[in-house]
């Protein structure tokens, strides 16, 4: 049974009443989120250790760069989004990182290349990469939680398709052999309305002028459809590729 300060959370949530802070521990069994059957994580623990440099793309707050801690001696994280850059360089400066917000000039720089959730640019992986260095990223695919968007009559994540084959055509394009690939579709169930909300807040990329006024009808409705079945049932879209630079002959 939730208490009176639970259900308070919920309804700001569910208005579009200001709330500050970042703990959102009220939300635990509203929302499960389904991970694909890999982790990134443990896939790119190896490649880091063996690893002299590295580059990680769209490092965020630097929060997964440090989980791989001990870091190579030369590693460079990139973040260019102005809000993350200052928490990337507080977390990773005692790690020896240096936080860019442009990607590197040089070129036959890094032995592996790292880009979870971020940007793919493939002629640039190419170029820093040195030879027989190893590219490791998982994406988000166009489809993710499409089921959402379908539901609340919003337009779709991505104006254009992005999946692990429109991926791994322009790795190879730019000289990079792929090695790996994997793509799922994990399921993002969604327990009470609030929680929607949040997750729409928290990435709003997801649907860009979302306000919970302006989708206030749509949203109702999807309200009535998690009191009577119980929860709301999206499918993410993850795919995951590793690509190596080819060594020269």
């Amino acid at each position: 049974m939730r208490s009176n300060r639970q259900e308070d959370e919920l309804n700001a949530a569910a208005t579009g009443a200001s709330m500050t802070g970042w703990e959102f521990a009220w939300l635990d069994g509203l929302a499960v989120a389904s991970e694909p059957s890999w982790s990134y994580l443990e896939m790119a623990r190896p490649l880091v250790r063996r690893a002299a440099s590295l580059l990680d793309l769209d490092t965020g707050g630097g929060e997964l760069l440090a989980e791989l801690a001990p870091l190579p001696p030369h590693t460079v994280a990139v973040e260019s989004w102005a809000r993350n850059t200052p928490a990337a360089r507080e977390r990773l400066t005692p790690f020896g990182v240096a936080v860019l917000t442009e990607l590197p000039a040089g070129e036959n720089e890094f032995d592996v290349v790292l880009s979870r959730h971020g940007r793919l640019p493939a002629a640039d992986i190419a170029r820093l990469l040195k030879p027989g260095g190893v590219l490791l990223t998982q994406q988000v695919g166009s489809d993710d939680l499409a089921d959402l968007n379908a539901a609340l009559e919003a337009p779709p994540l991505h104006p254009r398709r992005w999946d692990a084959e429109v991926a791994v055509a322009s790795l190879e394009a730019a000289g990079l052999q792929v090695t790996d690939v994997r793509e799922e579709h994990p399921a993002a169930v969604f327990r009470d309305i609030s929680a929607v909300v949040h997750q729409l807040r928290t990435v709003p990329w997801q649907i860009r002028d979302f306000t919970p006024h302006r989708y206030e009808r749509a949203l109702a409705r999807l309200a009535a459809t998690i009191r009577a079945r119980g929860e709301f049932t999206a499918r993410a879209h993850r795919f995951l590729v590793q690509a190596e630079r080819p060594t020269e002959a």
